[in-house]
């Protein structure tokens, strides 16, 4: 099975789902994460503001930090090579490098964030 890490910017929480107004990407991405991991596949997300470490130990993350700066986030890689950068993956890419489907409809999304009724913290 390939392994898909995606390595976000500094968020306000986990997932960026939070606040008054949400991004409807980080919304999308987070809904195909929940659903391909309720069929079993395993998916790494890496945020820059709760886990810096990671980005320092991944050496391809690490080298790509350094030559482009933070405005490269988020990554996806996938077993390990840069799949996609500057932007989150399409449902049809993540199909495609996971050969898999996602599922059509959306599936609820239960993350425990710092985010509570007041928004993002």
């Amino acid at each position: 099975m390939r392994k898909m890490e995606i390595f976000d910017p500094a968020m306000c929480c986990a997932t960026g789902v939070c606040g008054p107004s949400i991004d409807p990407e980080l919304m999308r991405i987070a809904t195909v994460i929940n659903s391909l991991k309720e069929k079993g596949i395993i998916i790494k997300r890496h945020g820059l503001a709760n886990e810096p470490q990671d980005f320092i130990t991944n050496k391809v993350i690490s080298d790509l930090l350094q030559k482009e700066g933070v405005e490269v986030l988020p990554v996806t890689l996938v077993d390990g090579v840069v799949a996609k950068i500057k932007a989150y993956p399409t449902n049809e890419e993540i199909e495609k490098w996971l050969e898999t489907k996602i599922d059509s409809k959306p599936s609820i999304i239960t993350s425990s964030s710092c985010c509570g009724p007041q928004g993002c913290c």
